[in-house]
């Protein structure tokens, strides 16, 4: 066989094998290439959009912590506010019941007072009516009625 057939024929075969892989294999291969193609780039959108959605959600975890350490210093100071109130309260409150006692005491005091001034007028009275008694029983001699008025007045 002369060189120009055989070249013919190789040319054949390799027309045959061109229309051979661009109907059976390039178009299968293209779209697997294109589909993984496009599984990549969605791939590479998520991955984006995920890392997007991951510097979103660390802002909000800061805003969000930032919020509540305000919110957690107001209920500090709320329930400083609330105690020192209430302190207040009860320092009124002892020095309400504290006068109160102080003025129960006082006035029980005064009413002691006031029963042994009673007691020592009547104790007095008896001891002026039983030294009238004795200066009346014996004869009035003013030596002896000034006598028995000292001895009273010694006794009170």
């Amino acid at each position: 066989m002369p060189i120009s057939v055989t070249l013919i024929v190789q040319m054949v075969t390799f027309a045959v094998l061109i229309v051979f892989v661009k109907r059976y294999l390039w178009g299968p291969l293209t779209a697997i290439m294109e589909r993984r193609q496009k599984r990549i780039a969605d791939g590479l959108a998520a991955a984006d959009q995920g890392r997007k959605a991951l510097d979103e959600a660390q802002r909000q975890q800061e805003e969000v912590l930032v919020l509540a350490r305000e919110r957690a210093a107001e209920i500090l100071d709320q329930a400083e506010r609330r105690s020192r109130e209430i302190i207040d309260e009860a320092r009124e409150r002892a020095r309400a019941e504290a006068d109160h006692a102080m003025a129960l005491v006082r006035a029980e005091a005064e009413s002691e007072m006031n029963r042994a001034r009673e007691q020592l007028r009547g104790d007095v009275a008896r001891l002026a009516l039983a030294g009238a008694e004795r200066i009346v029983e014996r004869e009035i001699d003013a030596r002896l009625h000034e006598r028995l008025l000292d001895e009273v007045a010694a006794q009170l």
